[in-house]
Parts: C-alpha cells; structure tokens; sequence
C-alpha cells in the first residue's frame, strides 16, 4: 500500500530509524518531529519541536496518514526523584500535546498509534497476560504506564482512530538490548541473569513496523494493542539461544545480589531486568496478524545473520 504522509514524533532515536527505513518506499513523504533539526534525507525530513508547545509543525499533521507517537525519556536510568518527573513528563506532555493539536486540524491523521510499555502488566510467571484478561501491575513504572495512557485515550480526537501499542523488548541490530546482550556473550557473561526464570516479552525490530502497517489496512482495530511475539522466552532460555547461535559454549551467570551492584554501576535498575514480562499479542492474532518470527531462536538466527 502506498502512503501519502506519515509522522514520527520523537522519530530520530532507535524505533523511529527502524520506522522510517520501513515505510520510505512505501510513503510519499515520512516527518520526525524531533527536537535537533537534522537534514532531509531523500523523502524523509525532520521538524524542529520541543514536545510542549504549538508551532509550524502543526501543520505536518493535516492529511497524514498516520501519526506515531514514540516520545519518551529512556527508562534505562536510577529512578531518582528527579528522573522519575522527567521520565512521566516526557510522555505524557508531548501525548497530550499531540491530542489537542489534533482535535483543532481540518484534516487529522487517520490513525495515532502511542508507542506504550507491555510492562504495564504485573510480573508474570505463571500465564501470559493479554490484552482482555491481563493484569496491571504495581509500582513506579506501572504509575508511568497508566498516566501515559491515560493523557493518551483522555484525548478528544473523533475523527482519528487511536491505537495505544503495549509494545515488548525490541532486539534488533542496533541501538537495542540485542547488542547488550551480545556483547555479554562474547566476553562470556551471557548465562542467566537473576534466577533466569523471569519471562521478556520481546518483538523483532521489523514486527514493530509490520504491526503498524497491519493497523493502517485493518480499519476495525482501536483501542490497546499488545505488541510482542507469540512466544515469551525466559531469560535463561533467551541467553542460551544467543550463546549457541554465537557459537559460544560458556555464560557466566549474574545472580541478583551481583546484578544489583552492576546496576548500580551503571546507573540503572534491577527491575529492568528481574521483572517477568509474560504478554501475548492476543487481539494481533485474533486478526489474522502472522509472526515470521514466532520464536526466539528464530529472530536471534535472523538478526545474526545480519552485519552488525
């Protein structure tokens, strides 16, 4: 299908390169909205914002086919007072910005997806949380995940549908935690972390632009979307998979009094880490949406198979 516009706000980090890679030869014209200016790189272009106020680049939401909202301040920090503002704040200010900006245009995007956190969920070892029966958790990043959604679904936007994607781990090849945790298995740290039995909820980097096609072309879907394979790997299962598709034999593993220590090293939190995300794409599947990569294995072999 070929697209006329599509806008990425905060599309210049990790996501939003894969995002745009996708769809540049499948739209007319592909906007990040972002907050260093940057040069236009063939149908690709990108406007200055700060996620706050209203400017020009209102203007590049009139007649887009879709809007992605992927704004947020990294998680991978210590959750000091002053980090846990700036983390809420920059998801759930540049959200409701994008909702105000929208209700007043004369042609608003057909569809605003919210890059959301499938870690909304509680910890999970005993059954996948879906998008109908699942579980909402406890905690700060909980507390994140329903303000976040919250300013999003608050929003007055009856002539755009809305689609808030609960979205997984993504591994890809770079610029992702596949590479972290590559990098541990070549110098022989990629055994179990934690007791290894704790679950990811992980998506191929490619899935995460597939779904987003999938939800232009069915015009039924709105509402939360649990974006991540079939299949949840465990932690010791998915470090396993990554050592034998490197060819490594050995994995030291981190139990969790070392991993709290390294954490604190690296200014991050253990949470990140030991928290079980088990979540299934139910309403996905239910579509008729396919996973080429249903397994681990079979998205760690592909992502090796690439130049890193």
């Amino acid at each position: 299908m070929k697209y006329h516009k599509i806008v990425l706000a905060g599309g210049n980090g990790y996501l939003g390169t894969v995002l745009a890679k996708y769809y540049k030869n499948f739209a007319d014209e592909i906007i990040l909205l972002s907050r260093k200016p940057a040069p236009a790189n063939a149908n690709i272009k990108t406007l200055v914002w700060d996620g706050e106020t209203e400017g020009e680049w209102m203007d590049a939401l009139n007649g887009a086919d879709m809007l992605i909202n992927l704004c947020g301040k990294n998680v991978n920090c210590r959750y000091t007072e002053k980090n846990k503002r700036e983390i809420i704040r920059s998801r759930v200010v540049p959200t409701a910005l994008l909702g105000r900006v929208i209700n007043k245009l004369a042609a608003p995007p057909k569809l605003w997806i919210n890059l959301a956190s499938a870690t909304i969920y509680r910890h999970a070892e005993d059954h996948a949380q879906d998008e109908t029966t699942g579980e909402i958790g406890y905690g700060f990043s909980i507390d994140v995940c329903n303000q976040w959604e919250q300013s999003f679904f608050d929003t007055d936007t009856p002539k755009t549908r809305k689609v808030c994607l609960r979205h997984g781990i993504a591994l890809g090849r770079s610029d992702s935690v596949f590479p972290r945790l590559l990098n541990l298995v070549r110098f022989g740290l990629g055994g179990k972390q934690g007791d290894g039995e704790q679950y990811i909820a992980w998506i191929h980097e490619h899935y995460t632009a597939r779904i987003t096609e999938f939800l232009m072309e069915h015009t039924d879907l709105d509402g939360v979307i649990n974006a991540a394979a079939p299949e949840a790997a465990k932690n010791k299962d998915l470090m396993r998979i990554i050592r034998k598709a490197y060819g490594m034999p050995i994995g030291l593993p981190a139990p969790q009094w070392l991993l709290e220590i390294g954490m604190w090293v690296i200014g991050s939190e253990t949470e990140l880490v030991l928290k079980s995300r088990w979540v299934a794409p139910k309403r996905l599947l239910d579509a008729g949406f396919v996973f080429q990569f249903p397994k681990a294995a079979h998205a760690v072999h592909d992502i090796l198979s690439l130049r890193m």
